[in-house]
C-alpha cells in the first residue's frame, strides 16, 4: 500500500485499503496488500511452486552425482578397493542429503508417523493441567454458551477439544504453520455449521467469536510473540523509532484536533488509553475492540474540533499522532498476533477490519517517515532526530560552532524552566480565579437566602387559648346528656 504526502498532510485513498486482488475485502500490509482469503491462496500457490522447484533441484543434483560417479568409474577402469569404498560412501552420503531435502519439502512431511498420530489421540497434559483463573472462567462460559445449541454444541465442543489437543503436538511447527492450522479450523467449523447444522449466519458469527475466545485464551502464551520469530525485535525497533519521533507535532501531521479544548483533550487521552490497553488482552477480538474504541474516540475528537463529521483523510493522520504519543507496548507483536489468529471474517469486512487496516497503515507510515513526509528540510529532520534541537524552541542563532555543549544544554534547561514557570503561574491564576468564583458564589447564595427571609418573614403567632379550655365558654354544658356508659349483656 502506498502512502502519499499532500501539503504536509497524509492521504490514503480508500481503494488502497482494499485487497489488491480486487475481491472487495480489506487488505493488510502484513499480507502484502491481500485480504486473508487471497493471501492464503497466494501463499499456497507460492508454497507449492517452491516445493516443486526444490523437488526438481534435488532430482537434478541426484542425476549429476550419478553421472559424475558413472563417468569416474568408466574413466578409471577398475579402481582400487579403497577408492571404490570411498566413492560408495560419498554417493550414499549425497543420496541421504537429497532424500532429506525431499522429505523436508514434501507436502506430507507434516502428517507425521503413525506413532505420533496415535500419541495425538491421547489427552494432552497441557489441556489437563491446572488452568489459570481466566482460562477456567472462559472455559465455563464457553460450555454454558454451547448448552443452548444441544447436539450442535456438543459437536463443536468435541471438535474444539480435538483441535487444542492437536495444537499441543504442533508447537514445534513454525508460527505461520500454526496460524494456517488455526485458520483452517475456523473455516472448517464455520462451513460445517452452515452446511450440516443449518445454523443461520448471524449465529455462526457469534459461535465463532466464542470459539476464538476459548481456544486463543488457552493458546495465547504459546503463540503470542514466540521466540522462533523476530516479533520482539520488531517491537523494540518500532518503540525506538517512536521515541526518536517524540518531537513530531500535530501541525506537522496536519492533525485536525485542538487539545486545548477540554473535551477533545479527554478524548485524546481515552484514545491513547485504549490503544495501550490492547496489549493486556488475550483474545484477538478483544484487541480489535480496543482499536475500534480508540478510533471512535479519534472520530469524536475531530468532530468536536471541526464541528462537522470527520473524514477518512482526517482520521489517518490523527491515528498516527495517537500512536506516536502513546507508543503502545509490543505493537508489532499485537498486530502479527491479530493477523495470524483472528477470525478472518472480522479482518476482511466491518468496522473492525477497517480500523485495523488503518492502524497497519499508520505503523507502516511511522516506519518510513522522512523529511518529505513532514514537509521539512533534510537538515532540520536530521537535527530533530538527533535531538540537537526541537521544533518548538529553535536553537539561538548566536551560538558559534565551537560553543560548549554544556552551556547550550544549560540554556535549553533555562528555557524549559521558563516555560514551566509560565505554566505554573497560569495554573495559579486560574486557581485564584476559581477560588474567587467560589467565594462570590457562596456570598451570592447567602445574600439570596437573606433576601428571601426578609421578604417572607416567618411569623409565629401565640396560641389564643389552651386546647383544654376549648368548651369553657359554653354555658349550656350542664344541659348536655351524660356520656354513654358501657353495658354488659349476659349471653
Amino acid at each position: 500500500m502506498s502512502l502519499k504526502s499532500e501539503r504536509r498532510g497524509i492521504h490514503v485513498d480508500q481503494s488502497e485499503l482494499l485487497c489488491k486482488k480486487g475481491c472487495g475485502y480489506y487488505g493488510n500490509p502484513a499480507w502484502q496488500g491481500f485480504c486473508s482469503k487471497c493471501w492464503r491462496e497466494e501463499y499456497h500457490r507460492a508454497r507449492q511452486k517452491q516445493i516443486q522447484e526444490d523437488w526438481e533441484l534435488a532430482e537434478r543434483l541426484q542425476r549429476e552425482e550419478e553421472e559424475a560417479f558413472a563417468s569416474s568409474q568408466s574413466s578409471q577402469g577398475a579402481p582400487s578397493l579403497t577408492f571404490s569404498k570411498f566413492e560408495e560412501k560419498k554417493t550414499n552420503e549425497k543420496t541421504r542429503k537429497v532424500t532429506t531435502v525431499k522429505k523436508f519439502f514434501s507436502a506430507s512431511s507434516r502428517v507425521g508417523s503413525k506413532k505420533e498420530i496415535q500419541e495425538t489421540k491421547a489427552p494432552s497434559p497441557s489441556i489437563n493441567r491446572q488452568t489459570s483463573i481466566e482460562t477456567d472462567r472462559v472455559s465455563k462460559e464457553f460450555i454454558e454458551f454451547l448448552k443452548t445449541f444441544h447436539k450442535t454444541g456438543q459437536e463443536i465442543y468435541k471438535q474444539t477439544k480435538m483441535f487444542l489437543e492437536g495444537m499441543h503436538y504442533k508447537r514445534d511447527l513454525s508460527i505461520e504453520e500454526q496460524s494456517e492450522c488455526t485458520q483452517d479450523f475456523y473455516q472448517n467449523v464455520a462451513e460445517r455449521m452452515q452446511t450440516r447444522g443449518k445454523v443461520p449466519p448471524e449465529r455462526v458469527e457469534k459461535i465463532m467469536d466464542q470459539i476464538e475466545k476459548y481456544i486463543m485464551t488457552r493458546l495465547y502464551k504459546h503463540v503470542f510473540c514466540p521466540e522462533t520469530t523476530d516479533d520482539e525485535k520488531k517491537d523494540l525497533a518500532i518503540q525506538k523509532r517512536i521515541r526518536a519521533l517524540h518531537w513530531v507535532t500535530p501541525q506537522m501531521l496536519c492533525v485536525p484536533v485542538n487539545e486545548e479544548i477540554p473535551e477533545v483533550s479527554d478524548m485524546v487521552v481515552k484514545a491513547i488509553t485504549d490503544i495501550i490497553e490492547m496489549d493486556s488482552k488475550r483474545v484477538p477480538r478483544d484487541k480489535l475492540a480496543c482499536i475500534t474504541r480508540c478510533s471512535k474516540h479519534i472520530f469524536n475528537a475531530i468532530k468536536v474540533t471541526k464541528r462537522e463529521p470527520a473524514s477518512a483523510d482526517d482520521f489517518l493522520p490523527t491515528l498516527i499522532y495517537i500512536v506516536l504519543k502513546g507508543n503502545p507496548p509490543r505493537l508489532q507483536s499485537n498486530i502479527q498476533y491479530i493477523t495470524r489468529f483472528c477470525n478472518p471474517s472480522r479482518l476482511m469486512t466491518g468496522e473492525d477490519g477497517y480500523y485495523f487496516t488503518n492502524l497497519c497503515c499508520a505503523v507502516a507510515f511511522i516506519e518510513k517517515l522522512d523529511a518529505q513526509s513532514l514537509n521539512l528540510s533534510q537538515e532540520d529532520f536530521d537535527r530533530y532526530m538527533s535531538g540537537q534541537t526541537s521544533p518548538r524552541k529553535q536553537e539561538p542563532e548566536g551560538w558559534s560552532p565551537d560553543a560548549c555543549l554544556g552551556v547550550k544544554q544549560m540554556y535549553k534547561n533555562l528555557d524549559l524552566l521558563s516555560q514551566l514557570n509560565e505554566r505554573q503561574e497560569r495554573i495559579m491564576n486560574e486557581a485564584k480565579k476559581l477560588e474567587k468564583d467560589l467565594i462570590d458564589w457562596t456570598d451570592g447564595i447567602a445574600k439570596e437566602v437573606q433576601d428571601i427571609v426578609e421578604k417572607y418573614p416567618l411569623e409565629i403567632k401565640p396560641q389564643s387559648q389552651p386546647l383544654a379550655a376549648i368548651d369553657s365558654e359554653n354555658v349550656e354544658n350542664d344541659k348536655l346528656p351524660p356520656p354513654l356508659q358501657p353495658q354488659v349483656y349476659a349471653g
